[in-house]
C-alpha cells in the first residue's frame, strides 16, 4: 500500500512540475508566434482533448508531466513554415529554450514564498553563530583539534559563517585542506581540517555538528520508540541519561552506548519540562544497523510569519543558497571530490515524496519547491536533449554565424540520448542498491 502511495505522489509532484516546465516553453513560443502543433499532458497514445486554433490540447495515456511540440523542433523536421521553430531567430529560440527552466525556478521561489507567509522557521539570535556542539571521535575535526563549545569565526576566507555555510564546504571538499580560525575561550586558534568522503552517503564528512537545542521535526519511519514514548513534533530534547543534548550526534553516541538498553529523555514542550524512558530499537534504515529511537530532529526554531515582501526576498535567498549547493555538488562530482553514489534518482523521489505527503502539506510543498529548482539546474546542464544543450548548440551557431549541418545535429543528439539513458540507468541503480540488504 505505502509503495503505490509513494508512486502516487511522485507522479503529482513530477507532473505538475513537468507542466510548468512545458508551460515556459508553450508561453515564450506563444508570444514569438511560433506554430504550436500540440501540447499534451502526459505521453503517449492520445486519449482525448480539443483544438484551440492550430494547437491540439490532448491528455494522453501516461499522465507523467506533459510536453508542447512545435513546428521544426526537432532535427530533421522538414518544413517551410515561416512560423516554425527553426525559422525564428536564434535568440528568440534560446529565449524559448531558457523559459522552461525559468518556470521551474518562478515554481520553486513562488512555491517557499507560500510557505514562509504561513510559517517561517526562524532561528533564535543566540544559536546563528557557528559553535562545534559535537565533534566524532577520531573524525577528522577531532584529528585537527577541534574540540566542543569551540566556534568557527572564519572558514577558507568566510567571516561569520553560518552553519548552512560549514555544511556546504564540509560536503563538498572531501580530501580538501578547509582552513579555520576558531574561538576558543576568547582566543583565537587557527587549524585545518580535511573532510573524508563517506561511503555511504558520497559527501564529504569532518565529524562536527552544531551547537543547539534540538526538537523533533518528525518520525523516521518503521521506529516507534518515540512515537510510543510519547515525545512529538516540536518537542525540545535536553538529555538523555542525564547527558545534554546539544547534537543529534551526541544522541547516536548515548543511543550507541546504551546497547539497546532503555534511556531516559528530559524534554521541554511548551515550556514545561517532562521526563520519559525510551526502549532504542534496532534499525537499518539510515543503511547502516545502530540503535534508534526513532525521531528526525532539527534546531530549535522560532515559527513566525512573514509579509509578502519579506517572505520573497527570503525565498529568493534560500533558493539561490539551495542553487549554490547544488552546483557545489555537482563540481564535486565532476572533480572526484564527492561520488556519484549520492545522486538519488526517481525511486528515492517516490519515497520521499510519500513520506513528505503523510507529514502534510507543508512538507510536501517543500519538497516540490527542492525539486522543481533541481529540475531547472539538471535541465539547464549543456547536454543535448536537454534544454541547456539546446542552449549550447544555439550559443555555438551564434558565435560561427551560421547553423551546424542537421548531420551534426542529429549525431549530437543521439549521443545526448544515449548518455541520459545511461544516467537514468545508473540512478536507479543507485536507488535500488540502498534499499536492498547488504
Amino acid at each position: 500500500m505505502v509503495i503505490f502511495q509513494n508512486i502516487w505522489w511522485l507522479l503529482v509532484l513530477i507532473g505538475v512540475m513537468i507542466l510548468i516546465h512545458e508551460l515556459g516553453h508553450y508561453w515564450a513560443a506563444r508570444f514569438f508566434d511560433v506554430k504550436i502543433e500540440a501540447f499534451s499532458f502526459g505521453f503517449g497514445p492520445r486519449l482525448f482533448g480539443f483544438r484551440r486554433g492550430e494547437t491540439d490540447f490532448r491528455f494522453s495515456l501516461i499522465l507523467f508531466g506533459g510536453y508542447v511540440k512545435m513546428a521544426g523542433e526537432q532535427p530533421g523536421d522538414e518544413t517551410n513554415d515561416p512560423r516554425s521553430f527553426t525559422a525564428k531567430p536564434r535568440w528568440q529560440r534560446l529565449i524559448i529554450a531558457f523559459a522552461g527552466p525559468a518556470m521551474n525556478v518562478v515554481l520553486a521561489v513562488a512555491l517557499v514564498t507560500g510557505l514562509y507567509m504561513v510559517r517561517y522557521p526562524k532561528m533564535p539570535a543566540s544559536e546563528r553563530e557557528a559553535i562545534v556542539g559535537h565533534v566524532v571521535p577520531d573524525s577528522p575535526a577531532a584529528k585537527a583539534g577541534i574540540r566542543e563549545g569551540d566556534e568557527i569565526v572564519r572558514m577558507d576566507g568566510i567571516p561569520a559563517p553560518t552553519w548552512e555555510d560549514v555544511f556546504i564546504r564540509e560536503i563538498s571538499n572531501a580530501g580538501n585542506p578547509i582552513p579555520l580560525v576558531l574561538n576558543r575561550g576568547g582566543r583565537q586558534i587557527r587549524v585545518t581540517v580535511t573532510p573524508i568522503l563517506d561511503e555511504r552517503t558520497g559527501v564529504g564528512f569532518a565529524g562536527w555538528s552544531e551547537q543547539s537545542e534540538i526538537q523533533v521535526s518528525g518520525y523516521v519511519p518503521g521506529v516507534n520508540a518515540a512515537r510510543n514514548a510519547g515525545l512529538i513534533r516540536g518537542d525540545i530534547l535536553l538529555a538523555i541519561n542525564g547527558q545534554p543534548i546539544r547534537s543529534s550526534h551526541k544522541l547516536n553516541e548515548v543511543l550507541t552506548a546504551s546497547a539497546g538498553k532503555p534511556v531516559e529523555i528530559l524534554y521541554s514542550r511548551n515550556g514545561v519540562r517532562h521526563k520519559t524512558a525510551v526502549q532504542p530499537e534496532k534499525s537499518t534504515v539510515t543503511g547502516e544497523e545502530r540503535w534508534m529511537i526513532g525521531v528526525q530532529l532539527e534546531p530549535r526554531l522560532i515559527m513566525t510569519r512573514l509579509s509578502f515582501p519579506e517572505a520573497l526576498r527570503e525565498s529568493i535567498g534560500r533558493n539561490l543558497k539551495s542553487a549554490t549547493l547544488i552546483y557545489k555538488f555537482l563540481q564535486g562530482i565532476v572533480e572526484r571530490r564527492m561520488s556519484a553514489k549520492s545522486l538519488e534518482g526517481p525511486i528515492r523521489i517516490a519515497q520521499l515524496s510519500g513520506e513528505a505527503a503523510r507529514e502534510g502539506p507543508e512538507a510536501f510543498i517543500g519538497l516540490m519547491a527542492m525539486v522543481s529548482l533541481n529540475l531547472a539546474i539538471f535541465n539547464l546542464l549543456p547536454i543535448p536533449i536537454l534544454d541547456g544543450g539546446v542552449i549550447l548548440l544555439l550559443l555555438i551557431e551564434m558565435l560561427m554565424r551560421r547553423d551546424l549541418s542537421l548531420q551534426v545535429k542529429e549525431t549530437v543528439f543521439k549521443l545526448g540520448f544515449v548518455f541520459l539513458m545511461a544516467v537514468v540507468m545508473f540512478v536507479l541503480y543507485n536507488d535500488i542498491s540502498k534499499i536492498l540488504p547488504g
